[in-house]
């Protein structure tokens, strides 16, 4: 069971956030219940993107509740440009191994789903071809939240080998499937993390 929360928002010290997030690694997680790890990131036109794990909801909501969670998000709110979104997800598949933490290119994809549970079902099909077709894919996560917007990571090991990757055309059979998922896609944005980060419970 894994719970995910998407965090955007306008962010133009790259640094600054970065320092923010390491702070909370260092001096909020050993007491954050549940918190299984993070993939972070800011985009070309300076967009901050993380996707935080936890073990359930309720995890979420008791770390959110913490007076010392509060002031770490008071003071990383003053980073952002604007307003900060929250995409509270408990609709979570894995793909392939999940995320990784060896991945130098993140693909960050968005949008609004059609049938989230026929597209679930087909995220946990056998992945087996699409392994061999992609094997510059190392992993990734689909959250949808409760209004059908979904946050899907991809997770690469170079851009290069991404960008190679995506010149090649794909077995039949796997064509068709990405075709039959693409048409329950909507307002799809690709958000692109050259240089992500990462966190995970226990280690640093």
């Amino acid at each position: 069971m894994v719970f995910i929360q998407v965090i955007q928002g306008r962010c133009k010290d790259a640094d600054a956030i970065h320092r923010q997030m390491d702070r909370w690694r260092d001096e909020l997680e050993p007491d954050a219940k549940g918190w299984l790890g993070g993939t972070y990131g800011i985009t070309d036109d300076d967009e901050f993107v993380g996707i935080v794990r936890f073990d359930s909801r309720e995890s979420a909501e008791r770390n959110s509740n913490r007076p010392e969670q509060g002031a770490w998000w008071a003071e990383t709110q003053r980073l952002f440009d604007g307003e900060v979104s929250f995409h509270d997800c408990d609709d979570v598949t894995m793909m392939l191994d999940g995320g990784s933490d060896d991945a130098g290119f993140v693909q960050v994809i968005q949008g609004r789903l059609s049938d989230p549970e026929k597209f679930r079902h087909m995220m946990e099909g056998p992945m087996d071809t699409l392994h061999e077709a992609r094997p510059d894919i190392l992993g990734g996560t689909i959250a949808v939240d409760a209004d059908g917007f979904f946050t899907q990571t991809v997770a690469f090991r170079t851009e290069a080998e991404a960008r190679e990757g995506e010149k090649k055309s794909p077995p039949p059979e796997v064509q068709a499937e990405m075709d039959e998922m693409s048409k329950m896609m909507t307002d799809v944005s690709y958000h692109d993390l050259h240089h992500p980060w990462f966190a995970t419970a226990g280690s640093r």
